[in-house]
């Protein structure tokens, strides 16, 4: 687990924060629709539920989610995301997916080769239909957290810390972290950047392909800040076993006004998923017309 005294704090401006104080509320105050795609994908959680009473964080409490969005637009005009929230840790759930796709490919990389037959079975699912027994192998297969922090040394993640064990799921990360990692997949030229290179041309398409075909009922989160059509996303939901409460997370690149975006929105103590998928959303909307109009 990070120490929380490193985690930057940044707000955005008076201005920004009051027009994203309608989102950065309780969960009891959105009024947002959620799409039905979204909540029938709460049955695909029951397999994350490893231990989760273990978590390596306080669970927040009940009526009281918390959310962090950070939003970088790749046409130049900032060289950091604007970060929206108390820059903090939260659980990844299920977006570690991508981290874990990357750390494998640099493996593959080293080793002068492309990924299996058998590694891209697990990585196809894993991200597409967010398998998580496809997780669960590749997660061996990196070395389990301590393969995951050495892959995001060299991918320029500084906040992010693996979970325990076979808990994936309860890796710690923040947005402005997954930023980082989105970037060293999405930037048009990440050579300049922290962890920039790490991921060769053809190991950069693989994940872009991958998360430009998230299946359907999967397809809610940032995007639903950009244009309708065209977002690469992976998706994270998880009900806590010892309060019930949802993390809902969503990390991706999104195409706003024709320029590409990427957008991090992580949430944590949501009353149930729908609300949590809600939220994200709203987060994601507000943080992106924030950030276009600074």
């Amino acid at each position: 687990m990070p120490n929380p005294s490193r985690s930057r704090q940044r707000r955005p401006k008076t201005g920004a924060l009051l027009a994203l104080a309608a989102v950065l509320l309780p969960a009891g105050a959105l009024g947002a629709a959620v799409p039905a795609q979204a909540a029938q994908t709460q049955s695909g959680t029951q397999a994350q539920t490893q231990s989760q009473s273990q978590s390596q964080s306080q669970e927040p409490r009940a009526g009281t989610p918390r959310v962090t969005a950070a939003v970088l637009p790749l046409d130049g005009s900032r060289q950091r995301p604007a970060v929206y929230g108390d820059d903090t840790a939260y659980d990844t759930a299920s977006i570690i997916k991508v981290d874990i796709l990357a750390a494998a490919l640099l493996r593959a990389q080293d080793a002068g080769r492309a990924l299996t037959a058998q590694e891209r079975a697990y990585a196809e699912p894993m991200i597409r239909q967010s398998d998580n027994a496809s997780a669960n192998a590749l997660w061996r297969q990196i070395g389990e957290a301590p393969g995951l922090d050495a892959a995001n040394r060299r991918l320029g993640l500084t906040e992010t810390r693996g979970g325990s064990g076979p808990r994936w799921g309860l890796t710690r990360t923040t947005a402005s972290d997954q930023i980082r990692l989105l970037r060293a997949v999405f930037a048009p030229e990440s050579g300049g950047t922290a962890g920039g290179g790490a991921l060769n041309p053809t190991s950069r398409a693989y994940v872009r392909t991958l998360m430009n075909g998230i299946a359907d009922g999967q397809d809610w989160g940032v995007s639903a800040a950009g244009s309708p059509t065209g977002a690469a996303l992976k998706n994270g939901w998880l009900q806590r076993s010892t309060s019930g409460l949802w993390d809902v997370n969503s990390v991706g690149r999104i195409t706003v006004d024709g320029r590409p975006c990427l957008v991090a929105v992580l949430s944590d103590g949501n009353a149930s998923m729908s609300e949590g998928v809600s939220l994200v959303e709203r987060t994601a909307r507000a943080a992106v017309s924030s950030t276009a109009a600074h």
